[in-house]
Formats: structure tokens, sequence, C-alpha cells
């Protein structure tokens, strides 16, 4: 089981994670979700939890006390935990990141809000993570996006492990499309090969169809993919079919593996 802990001035916002499979996740206790308020830890008569910025600035900065409080008044870890600040100045959150903190025993999210934190604060965390290169006005949402990638990956959560093998990202390329019944609507078919039952061949297809939507949706993820040997068939053909990925030809035909020379 992998505990979420989430330190937050909203706690009311995680309706979200009551819900669906996550819900499901908690009633099997494969996943535990806690919710703490920080500002219960704040030491003003009047429980401030931010304040006005040293040398003057717009909006209100998150004071160092209530985290700091919140986060040592932690039970004791049972195992691997680690403290996350959500944070835009942080790595860009993905799913290489989410395999690695499902093997966490804990995962602890300060959740920040108004124009910052005090930067005191950065210190408690182990990381910090952004969703990517825009601003929200908390860092809830984020938290919650997080604990759906990363509980998703907990065995049992989703019931079969290909359901998430199989998503778009863990392998490093897009999801091939998905057709269920019924086999042609509106004058748009299935195609063939799916309703054909060869599985050898609905493997390939579904491979083809991963490439091509990767170099066509999300060229910079091909950056850094891997291409294994029967890739380079495939990868034939969409050049053939497409300018835009002829162009990355070069590239995999210096990875493509020489033929051994044989011995006189």
């Amino acid at each position: 089981m992998i505990k979420f802990t989430v330190l937050t001035l909203f706690p009311e916002m995680f309706a979200p994670v009551r819900e669906s499979i996550l819900k499901r996740a908690q009633d099997q206790d494969l996943i535990q979700v806690e919710l703490i308020n920080f500002r219960n830890y704040a030491l003003t008569k009047h429980k401030n939890v931010d304040d006005v910025p040293y040398g003057g600035g717009a909006g209100m900065v998150l004071k160092p006390e209530p985290l700091f409080a919140a986060v040592r008044d932690l039970p004791s870890a049972h195992g691997k935990r680690r403290i996350i600040l959500l944070s835009p100045q942080g790595q860009v959150f993905n799913q290489e990141l989410a395999k690695s903190w499902s093997q966490a025993d804990e995962l602890v999210f300060l959740c920040g809000h108004y124009e910052g934190f005090d930067e005191r604060i950065r210190p408690l965390a182990d990381e910090e993570v952004s969703l990517g290169d825009f601003v929200l006005t908390g860092g809830e949402l984020a938290a919650m996006v997080i604990i759906d990638a990363v509980a998703r990956l907990v065995p049992g959560v989703l019931g079969e492990t290909a359901s998430f093998e199989e998503d778009s990202h863990s392998a490093g390329l897009l999801e091939y499309p998905q057709y269920t019944r019924p086999p042609e609507f509106e004058g748009m078919k299935v195609p063939e090969v799916l309703l054909s039952g060869h599985h050898a061949r609905i493997e390939s297809w579904r491979r083809k169809e991963s490439l091509r939507r990767t170099f066509l949706k999300r060229p910079d993820l091909m950056e850094k993919f891997k291409f294994v040997p029967e890739d380079y068939q495939l990868l034939e053909e969409l050049a053939q079919e497409h300018s835009e990925i002829r162009k990355w030809s070069v590239r995999w035909e210096q990875l493509k593996p020489k033929p051994k020379r044989r011995r006189k």
C-alpha cells in the first residue's frame, strides 16, 4: 500500500480522490489518502498562514512556521517517504517519475497558494515538481493529478497490469487508436486487421500506429525514444506515407543495428 499525505489549506477541494477508481483503491486498502490542513498549525490568534513579502511586491507569501510544524508533526515514516513541493520551479512531472514514486511507501505533498512560498520552506522537500510551464492558483490540482497518475501504477488498482502498460507515455509512445462495437458507424469502419483475429498482425499494426501518432503529434518524445529491431521496417513504411516522418529517417538509420560481417 502507498500513502498519499497532502498538506493543504483547502482539503475540501479533494473530493475527486474519493470517487471512481481511487475510491475503490482506498476501500481495498491499496492506497491511503490523508488530508492535513496546515492552517491548524498557524501560530497567530487568527491562524494566519501568509504575510506580505519583504521588499514589497504584489500578493502574499506563505509563512514557514505552519508548514514546518505540520511536517514535523507527521507520524514517523515506516519505509520510503518522499516530501514533494509543488512548484512551477520544479522538474516537470512525467510518467517515469510516476513509476518511480509508485515504489514509495508514502508521498507527502506540500501545496502552496497565494504568490508563493517563503524561500526557507524549500529545504523541507526532497523534490520540487511542476505539472508544466504554466501557473495554477495553488498546488491542490497538481497534487490530485499526481496522486491519480501514481496510484494507477500500484498493483491491483487497475485490476490488470496491461491496462497501464499500454497507456500513452508508458512505453515512451502515444497510445494506438482504440475501437469497439459497432464495426461501422456513420461510414467510419474499424480497421480490418483488428477484426482478423490475427494477434501478430494486430500487435504490429498497433506498434506502427503508436509510432505514427507519436511522430505526428508529439515528435519531441522521439528525441529520447529507443527503438527496438522490429520497429525499423515499420519506420520505413511510415517514412513512405508521411513526409513529416521521412526527415527522421537519417536518425534511425544511424541507430539501426548493422549486419555482422561473416568471417572468411
